[in-house]
């Protein structure tokens, strides 16, 4: 159990990684005693639950599908279903046998040896807040809610994992995974700002697109950096005197690994995706989720352990997004546009893990908060633009569905090849081997070697908090021995 010390909600918390860049390294000597103590014991948590140093460290790569994909269009097409529930599209068989995929994802086909398909994810937040809420932190309330009340897993693996010896940060969002419209549906919340992620904005298919704050390369601003820092550290002098309890010394860890990521040669050529050769970049797709995808591998590749993307923005259609409300999309149309580009990125991902040998350590999930409605509803479009008719067209659209959704699982020396559960011949809910979220949670703290039943995290008020309740790994995504 990690007990940690008492949490105030009114504490200042610490600076995360990203603020270190913010205020250009210079004003650390303005954090108290005791935020530089809260430091000093986030650290020595983190230490305890780490692993043993290995070069065979395990990592997670989430690719996230905001709004909430169909399952019926994509993992668990339904062919024989009524006509009020049966899209266009046909199923397609794959390399494993009775799995069938949406024709949509014939590249998902040609490699199905190397996934395996969960059908039976199922909860009760029917929000796209709430839903994101519980799949990704394992929230139980069924309401949205503006901002988090625990953090997702994301923040709770790289709290526990991170190592201040190393140069990049632990946890990458390449289009992180932040907001639904204004509701917050990730973040770390009580394990402070410092566990959250290292954000990469923009599109990085676009030419230019650069990592800012990254590898300086400018010689004369790596020298004034090192002559501010030099400075501060002799001011400092005297409260080293005083720092009976190596506050000072963690504080200088912290430093150490932003200032690493300002002027580090090898930050600077993990995160510059133009290094890669350009047959790959095409292998991925020129278009922003395939490179979004190319970066989470180079990334991964580099020793960073817990990566998001979020497959969202124009490719998605109108409203940029997965959410196929009828309003919002043609739904038909709107999934038709974007898995093109879809199934080319999530293939070629999963591909290069395995061609790099990244799959006995590397987990890639692909997601979303929850699926959409078996029954096809109509409205009139509020809108015009690709995936959708223009404004008072009436056209089909499926609605918010937590009942029933799936989910990708590849890598993480798994048994590969597999589905898992079941949904009905509608896929309105699962028939066999219902998963809930603590379920999905437990799965992927085992795949991180994390001890999901006793690891408890102290909360605003110091509670200790339990990372996981009622759930269990799901036992056919166990790592083979």
């Amino acid at each position: 159990m990690v007990d940690g010390k008492k949490h105030n909600s009114t504490r200042r918390k610490p600076e995360s990684r990203r603020e270190f860049l913010k205020i250009g390294l210079g004003g650390f000597s303005s954090l108290s005693l005791p935020g530089l103590y809260q430091l000093q014991a986030a650290a020595a948590e983190a230490q305890q639950k780490l692993p043993k140093k290995s070069k065979e460290r395990t990592a997670v790569i989430l690719v996230w599908l905001r709004g909430g994909a169909s399952h019926l269009e994509t993992y668990d097409p339904k062919p024989d279903a009524v006509s009020d529930y049966r899209g266009p599209y046909a199923p397609i068989a794959t390399k494993t046998e009775g799995l069938f995929l949406s024709e949509l994802l014939p590249r998902h086909a040609t490699i199905s040896d190397k996934f395996t398909i969960l059908r039976s994810i199922t909860h009760t937040g029917g929000g796209h807040p709430a839903g994101s809420l519980q799949v990704l932190g394992g929230d139980p309330d069924r309401i949205d809610k503006r901002t988090p009340k625990l953090p997702d897993f994301m923040s709770v693996a790289n709290y526990l994992r991170r190592d201040s010896e190393n140069i990049l940060p632990n946890y990458v969002g390449v289009n992180a995974i932040t907001n639904y419209d204004s509701f917050q549906i990730a973040g770390p919340t009580y394990l402070g700002a410092g566990a959250g992620p290292f954000q990469i904005k923009g599109d990085p298919s676009k030419p230019g697109f650069k990592v800012p704050n990254i590898g300086l390369s400018d010689i004369k601003q790596t020298q004034r950096i090192a002559k501010r820092i030099s400075l501060r550290q002799q001011f400092d002098q005297f409260r080293r005197d005083l720092d009976l309890d190596g506050a000072m010394e963690a504080m200088d860890q912290f430093e150490s690994q932003a200032t690493n990521l300002l002027t580090s040669k090898q930050a600077a050529e993990a995160f510059d995706i133009t290094r890669e050769p350009q047959q790959i970049r095409e292998r991925y797709g020129m278009h922003q989720w395939g490179q979004q995808c190319l970066m989470a591998r180079r990334l991964v590749e580099a020793g960073v352990e817990i990566i998001t993307t979020e497959l969202s923005g124009p490719l998605c259609g109108r409203v940029s997004n997965w959410d196929d409300h009828a309003v919002n999309h043609h739904v038909f149309n709107a999934i038709k546009y974007r898995a093109t580009f879809f199934d080319q990125a999530v293939t070629a991902l999963i591909e290069d893990v395995y061609d790099r040998g990244l799959d006995k350590r590397v987990l890639v999930i692909v997601a979303g908060e929850f699926g959409r409605t078996p029954r096809i509803t109509y409205s009139k479009s509020t809108g015009g633009g690709i995936g959708s008719g223009s404004q008072g067209t009436m056209q089909p659209g499926r609605d918010h569905w937590p009942n029933a959704n799936s989910m990708l699982f590849a890598g993480g020396n798994i048994q590969t090849g597999q589905i898992i559960g079941a949904t009905d011949a509608k896929g309105e809910g699962p028939i066999e081997r219902a998963v809930g979220p603590h379920d999905f949670l437990a799965t992927i703290y085992s795949h991180l070697g994390i001890d999901f039943s006793n690891t408890f995290l102290p909360d605003f008020s110091g509670r200790p908090t339990p990372i996981v309740t009622h759930g269990q790994a799901i036992p056919e995504l166990a790592a083979r021995a």
